[in-house]
């Protein structure tokens, strides 16, 4: 969406889900769908300009079980890397211009903070050494044989939607080495704000925690502490467990039955606990309203589905953000 926004056009996609597959022959009825990564060879698809990609994050994430890139999921990060190099070689070096890869935090730290090393290095072709006190910055820049790489964090909610979402974009250009501006860009993005929910009823200030607790993400059995207090009418254990209403959400993961998509709604005493709506959810991200209803086949999709897509997405303003900047930057 984010592409095709600036002008710039989808031409394939990999995806082996069938709610994404369906949601996005909807949007993009002309969008090729090549299937499985796997069995993908970066030589005999059609060349592209721009190649974006976010390996799975489930063994890179602080919630995940932290194998890193050597994880089942993961590790297909290696598989964009091979079609990358496969199209650069059929091509003469000439395709594609740009890699961009987003994924968790948790990249910076997993594997006692190897694999982000092990990124820039398929980038690079060229050893990178361990950064002083062995922590990687929220932002910074690598350079290789023929390529320019920057990586930088965005937090959504600073990016026009009430959410806190903290993700690493890294964007690798092969040609013009102009990744940093594509990146650091000054101009940053116009607030957009829409309403998330129905109204309802915040506490008194006496009856509220610091807020310097909230913007941040609820883990499943924090939820169920949250559910079971809200049944029993216990209003100081659903304060204790989930805190003050605030201005952002936390995260969005993609299991929608976990305690990550419930809220607070009603009035003292008389609140309850319930999920976010999939509505939500999109405007959460930053889509249009009821962007992931439907699929192609005109059949409504179901919820379920609908939450993992969501939370396997990236908020469309921080997209936005760098594709005006790569349209700025390269013209057609």
């Amino acid at each position: 969406m984010a592409a095709s926004r600036n002008n710039i056009l989808p031409l394939w996609a990999s995806e082996i889900e069938k709610a994404p597959i369906l949601i996005t022959q909807k949007h993009f009825p002309n969008m090729k769908h090549l299937g499985d990564v796997t069995k993908i060879h970066g030589g005999k698809i059609p060349k592209v300009d721009i190649i974006t990609f976010g390996s799975p994050c489930q063994n890179l994430s602080v919630i995940g079980n932290r194998k890193g890139l050597i994880g089942e999921q993961s590790n297909l990060f290696y598989e964009a890397i091979r079609i990358i190099d496969e199209m650069k070689e059929a091509t003469n070096g000439k395709y594609p211009t740009l890699a961009i890869w987003e994924n968790v935090l948790g990249a910076f730290s997993s594997n006692d903070r190897m694999d982000f090393k092990a990124v820039l290095e398929s980038f690079t072709k060229r050893e990178i050494p361990i950064p002083p006190f062995r922590r990687w910055t929220y932002a910074g820049m690598v350079r290789g044989r023929g390529v320019d790489v920057c990586w930088r964090v965005l937090d959504s909610q600073y990016w026009g939607v009430p959410q806190r979402r903290k993700r690493v974009f890294l964007v690798a250009d092969f040609r013009d080495f102009r990744a940093r501006e594509v990146l650091f860009d000054s101009s940053g993005m116009p607030s957009s704000i829409t309403a998330c929910a129905t109204s309802w009823t915040t506490a008194a200030p006496r009856n509220r925690i610091s807020t310097a607790k909230t913007g941040r993400q609820i883990w499943p059995f924090q939820g169920r502490r949250m559910r079971s207090a809200a049944k029993a009418k216990d209003i100081k254990g659903f304060r204790a467990s989930f805190g003050a209403p605030a201005t952002t959400f936390p995260t969005l993961l993609t299991d929608g039955s976990s305690g990550f998509a419930d809220w607070f709604e009603g009035k003292e005493k008389e609140g309850v606990v319930r999920r976010l709506t999939p509505l939500e959810c999109e405007r959460l991200m930053g889509l249009p309203d009821e962007w992931t209803k439907k699929g192609s086949d005109h059949r409504r999709v179901s919820d379920s589905a609908r939450y993992k897509a969501l939370g396997n997405s990236i908020v469309i303003p921080c997209a936005d953000f760098l594709f005006s900047n790569i349209r700025k930057i390269y013209g057609n």
